[in-house]
Parts: C-alpha cells; structure tokens; sequence
C-alpha cells in the first residue's frame, strides 16, 4: 500500500480499524511484556488510538509514528489535548506531557531505541511484499532485550482483499527469525462476527509476544 491509499482512507474517514474503545487485547497481554513505568513504548502506524492514551498512563514517554497528519490532528483534538508541533525534516513532532507523535514515513522518521512496542494494526496493514522489510526496521528500532506485543489476523486471504491481511502462524516465525516468540492467545471467532457474515470460513485473532535477543 503506497501513502496515498492511507491518505486517501483518512481523508474519506473510512476508518474501520479504528476502535473507539482501548482495545482489549492490550490491556490483558501487556502486563506481560513486563514494562516499566520508564520504559520507552512504540506504537507504530498508531492512527489516532485510543490505546495512546491508556499506555501514557502507565508510561512516560510512549511514542507513536502516524504518517497521516489528519489523524494524528485528531487524536489531539479528540482527547483536548494542545501539543507541541516542530517541524525535523520530512516530519512533524506533536508531544503533549508523555505522548509523542511522529507525523512522517515510518520508514524513515528518526527516533531512538525503545524498550517496548505495541503493534496492534501495523504489520498486519502490510502487502506481503512490504513485510520483511517493516520488521526489519521494527527490530533496528528496539533495543536488545525488547519486547513487542503483536496482534495478528489469521483467515483465507483469497476470500477477503485486505487490509488487514491475514499473517498466520508460520509468517511470524519467519518473519521474527532469531527472536523468541510466544503465542499468547488466540481468539477464534463465532459466525456472530462481523468478518465471518462477510462469508469467511474462519477468521481468528492470534496475540504474541515476541522477545528481542
């Protein structure tokens, strides 16, 4: 997906992976990353999450990276929040007290190594073509000993055109290849849901840790 296809999603407002609420799978699995309150946390492609919020207030300095400046615009304004804008090349820098957002190419924004990530709706919007190469720019992004919560979508790619796309089991491993990974869970859903009224015939969410060593 080039930027103009999440530009285009945003201005539209066809949002649908947005949620409104902190996302659940979060506030179970997180503990067991095991993060301090000084841990610096990265939230990739973090849109306008909720989750932002909920992570600032068990940690100082959690960062996110938003290559839309209308989401990252209204998560500030959604929350009454007025940060601090500077301008570092081809980014933008929004901060307001512990949440810092770098508005640019995920590819190429410049931060330091953090700690911890979460990841709940970025690798999963990867073509199969771009994922190696978000990884590897993930794990040059966390420091050794880190650890990243990862949430995956695994159903039929060839009954539903993404994103998200499906990253089954066998992809992680490979594509997380030296580290330690641990499912966590995985969330089999009921024909109730919405994905499987669309005529999937099976479509789950798998969350794993993954141990950066």
């Amino acid at each position: 997906m080039d930027a103009e296809f999440w530009h285009s999603r945003w201005a539209e407002n066809r949002i649908g992976f947005h949620l409104d609420d902190t996302n659940p799978v979060l506030t179970q699995y997180w503990p067991m990353l095991k993060a301090t309150r000084d841990d610096r946390v990265l939230v990739p492609m973090c849109g306008k999450s909720v989750d932002l919020v909920w992570l600032a207030q068990k940690h100082n300095n959690v960062i996110g990276i938003e290559l839309s400046d209308i989401a990252v615009r209204s998560f500030f304004a959604e929350h009454l929040y007025t940060p601090m804008v500077t301008s570092i090349g081809h980014e933008s820098v929004y901060a307001f007290d512990e949440i810092t957002i770098h508005c640019g190419d995920y590819f190429s924004v410049r931060i330091d190594p953090v700690d911890v990530v979460y990841d709940r709706a970025a690798l999963i919007a990867m073509p199969k073509n771009m994922r190696e190469m978000y990884v590897e720019r993930l794990l040059s992004l966390v420091k050794k000993g880190g650890r990243i919560l990862l949430v995956t979508l695994d159903y039929p790619q060839e009954q539903l055109n993404g994103p998200p796309f499906s990253v089954m089991s066998d992809e992680v491993h490979r594509l997380f290849d030296g580290c330690n990974i641990t499912l966590l869970a995985r969330d089999e859903k009921d024909e109730t849901h919405p994905r499987r009224k669309n005529g999937l015939s099976h479509f789950a969410e798998e969350a794993w840790l993954i141990e950066v060593v």
